[in-house]
């Protein structure tokens, strides 16, 4: 069962798929140190460090792709982008970064698979892009059906609600218990003890919001940005009783019981990542490759679903 994963990141969809039993035969991304940690955790696949736009998808047609995965920018989409088109038919067709979605169909519909999912925000379909989407895909062949899951019925300990765009249903089962941060995070050291646990490293705090940690209780942040419906915090300390908030790229969290950020690895935990999957790159880079992934649990779950209907 083979698999290309395009807009593939840090490899949070591809973890999934390969815990499945999948053969993911080549990844696409156009950034260098995301590849890089793609690279150090599925060394079996061929890593493609290319502009999806330049590619000819004539070259995958050997690979015989039965599954294509994938996560398009969803930045021209969220509401957290202050500068997104108005117009959601905009977002899609005229934003340079929105138009990466049809490069992920025109792949679809080159290699013809048996099975597509593509991740996004909720948003991606929103008002006339639902409509736009399914003219795409039907036009290449498929029926989409537009399944919207919460990561946090399934056993990730930070809330996510995002859409997986398929031409199967993506109906999984929900597990009774929330995990919490604690769960999560409660057997992790303090990362300035002595430990062998990757990108479990200590990061200072910045000094703007040093000053300001102490002082937070769960929930609250150092930084507010936005306006209304659209407003968004960061940098907010953690209740270790609940599922974290919504992990972004951009995201940093206050440990629930120290006055600092909590590290790459602890952010992972947060979505479900093994303590085995490295992340390459900066701190940065790295923080932003947990937040911008799907989480492997989710995405393993969503491998056994299409596992089954390429069996049946």
């Amino acid at each position: 069962m083979n698999v290309i994963d395009l807009f593939c990141g840090g490899g949070g969809f591809g973890a999934g798929f390969k815990k499945a039993g999948f053969k993911i035969v080549a990844a696409v991304d156009n950034f260098k140190p995301v590849a890089e940690t793609y690279k150090a955790n599925f060394p079996e696949t061929e890593v493609i460090v290319e502009d999806i736009k330049r590619l000819k998808t004539d070259y995958f047609k050997k690979f015989n792709i039965d599954v294509v995965i994938g996560s398009p920018p969803c930045e021209p989409f969220t509401p957290i982008n202050m500068k997104r088109y108005k117009d959601p038919l905009d977002r899609l067709y005229v934003d340079s970064i929105g138009r990466l979605v049809l490069e992920f169909i025109r792949f679809v519909a080159d290699l013809q698979p048996k099975i597509f999912v593509m991740e996004n925000v909720v948003q991606v379909a929103e008002g006339e892009l639902r409509d736009a989407l399914a003219y795409e895909f039907e036009r290449i062949g498929y029926k989409p059906y537009f399944n919207i899951l919460k990561a946090e019925d399934y056993g990730i300990p930070s809330r996510r609600t995002r859409i997986f765009i398929s031409n199967i249903k993506l109906k999984l089962k929900k597990e009774k218990r929330r995990v919490t941060v604690y769960d999560a995070i409660k057997d992790l050291p303090d990362p300035r003890e002595p430990h062998n646990i990757p990108n479990h490293v200590y990061r200072p705090l910045p000094k703007r919001i040093k000053k300001k940690v102490h002082r937070l209780r769960y929930g609250q942040a150092a930084v507010y940005f936005g306006y209304g419906k659209r407003r968004f915090s960061d940098y907010q300390r953690l209740d270790p009783n609940r599922p974290a908030p919504t992990i972004r790229g951009s995201s940093r969290f206050i440990h629930p019981f120290e006055d600092r950020l909590i590290t790459v690895r602890e952010q992972a935990r947060l979505m479900s990542f093994p303590d085995n999957h490295v992340f390459k790159g900066g701190f940065d880079i790295q923080y932003n490759q947990v937040g911008e992934a799907v989480p492997p649990k989710l995405s393993y779950l969503i491998a056994l679903k299409v596992k089954v209907k390429l069996n049946s």
